[in-house]
């Protein structure tokens, strides 16, 4: 099993390179958002109890997001890997996660942080605002402490899988298939 956190600024392309790396590594996308709404609507425990918390205008403790990547995990013991989107994001959250791959036999193979120049993911960001719907995407100053508030929450994380030589740096900025392929290259690299 090989898993993948992909880390990216709002506007990086993270969205559609996560796509093109699950078709072509038949990965199982995990992200913590769509976990919560699928453990909700079926009502299970841990929906109940995340459910409750969010009714309360409280964060769903890190427990409960492990408790339902683990639950994601033995759903799917025949997948080759995860791709990890928006979790982790704080140094606790990594070592829980590192902690609960443990016990299933496998690790994080490599964090893939895309890298894009503040004033281009303005820019894309803008443009996207144009047809995406999204009031985040069309008001500058809101974006640009979305830079922000992205930079200060996956240092941390990138802090802790450096210490391990796991974390690769790559332009986001080309062509789509040229950064599909450098990040191709990358895990490559490190699945042989």
């Amino acid at each position: 099993m090989f898993n993948i956190i992909l880390f990216g600024p709002p506007g990086s392309g993270k969205g559609t390179q996560s796509e093109k790396l699950i078709a072509a590594y038949g990965l199982k996308h995990l992200s913590t958002g769509d976990l919560l709404r699928s453990e909700i609507s079926r009502k299970t425990p841990l929906g109940i109890e995340a459910k409750s918390m969010m009714d309360k205008g409280q964060l769903v403790p890190d427990e409960v997001v492990i408790g339902m990547i683990s639950s994601a995990l033995e759903e799917n013991p025949d997948a080759t890997g995860f791709l990890f989107d928006g979790f982790p994001r704080t140094t606790a959250q990594s070592e829980a996660l590192d902690k609960l791959l443990k016990l299933k036999n496998t690790e994080i193979g490599v964090v893939l942080a895309l890298e894009v120049g503040e004033e281009e993911l303005v820019k894309r960001l803008l443009n996207r605002g144009l047809t995406s719907g999204r009031s985040d995407d069309n008001n500058e100053t809101v974006i640009r402490a979305r830079i922000v508030e992205y930079k200060d929450k996956t240092t941390v994380v990138a802090n802790h899988y450096d210490q391990f030589n796991k974390v690769v740096h790559l332009k986001g900025e080309g062509s789509v298939d040229e950064i599909f392929n450098s990040l191709c290259s990358e895990i490559n690299k490190r699945m042989s």
